[in-house]
């Protein structure tokens, strides 16, 4: 049987505007605008260990450079309530806020937590509630708005993932902004689901595609974190995986530095969630979304004993 790689998904936490700005959306938006480029730290107390990487980032004009491994067919960039699909070196298509769920409502509060100091820069510190948690803590440099440290939370107060500058250049990297390419055997689906929810734990369907070869990817997202749902004809390989038992079903999971791989397989078809949601969601998420099926006693029997999926 053939096997889809899980694209890897690269979660950039974009940069942000002044601390006069007090809503979500506004924060973000201006982000898009900063330019900066620095050497960035990603590191994550996961279920199953520490995951850490340190990233080069460079952003200007709307465009954003990450120097990182590529996969080999394309890349998904998602973060912070955005996405972009690129292929061959061109923007393939970007968030649509106004997609199929709707626009994301707002459901976090922020909360200014004064004056901070970040390499010798002037910042202000927020804080992100979610239903009364705290989700996030950031720290903004008050001349560019760039987010340069950003904790993230689970719901018992515990730092899931840190996300912080170890050198940071205010100074404009000058990058040429890539203009949007056709998509390569790939449309957007308009028709309202009918397989998978609009909605699920505060996350809300923004966009969905589907490709020639018949993968299908929707994005999720609550303003804040995010996550792509692929629906692929192939089982999902995750060859570094552990097995994860949520209820009575079986998914093979695979933390990176910043983000989080599900793979499990629907009758005749391969399905995979990729995120950066924190830990406490993740079974939320997945209990409304298709459920891994019961592929048969002899198939289990095979599979157990020649680890065929």
């Amino acid at each position: 049987m053939r096997r889809l790689a899980v694209v890897t998904v690269f979660l950039l936490f974009v940069p942000s505007m002044a601390a006069s700005a007090m809503t979500l959306d506004e924060i973000l938006e201006r982000g898009r605008n900063a330019a900066f480029s620095g050497e960035q730290m990603i590191s994550c107390a996961t279920p199953d260990g520490f995951r850490g990487v340190l990233t080069n980032i460079r952003q200007s004009g709307g465009a954003v450079s990450v120097s990182s491994p590529m996969s080999d067919g394309g890349e998904v960039s998602t973060g912070a309530g955005g996405w972009a699909l690129t292929k061959d070196g061109g923007v393939v298509s970007e968030t649509n806020l106004t997609g199929l769920g709707g626009q994301v409502e707002p459901i976090y509060q922020i909360e200014e937590i004064g004056d901070q100091w970040f390499y010798g820069r002037d910042a202000t510190g927020f804080r992100l509630w979610r239903d009364d948690v705290m989700r996030a803590e950031m720290v903004l440099d008050a001349e560019t708005g760039a987010i340069v440290r950003v904790a993230s939370f689970d719901d018992q107060g515990q730092q899931y993932c840190l996300r912080r500058f170890l050198s940071f250049d205010p100074t404009d990297p000058l990058l040429t902004v890539r203009d949007p390419v056709e998509p390569d055997g790939m449309t957007l689906i308009e028709e309202v689901p009918t397989d998978i929810p609009l909605s699920v734990a505060g996350f809300t369907l923004l966009d969905r595609y589907r490709d020639e070869g018949g993968l299908e990817l929707a994005y999720y997202s609550d303003g804040f974190f995010s996550f792509a749902l692929f629906n692929a004809p192939v089982a999902v390989d995750l060859e570094s995986g552990v097995s994860v038992l949520f209820g009575d079903f079986t998914y093979m999971r695979e933390f990176s530095a910043g983000q989080v791989t599900y793979g499990w397989q629907v009758r005749g078809r391969g399905m995979a969630l990729v995120g950066d949601l924190p830990p406490d969601l993740h079974d939320e998420v997945l209990s409304a979304l298709p459920r891994p099926a019961d592929l048969g006693f002899l198939h289990r029997i095979w599979r157990n004993l020649f680890g065929v999926r």
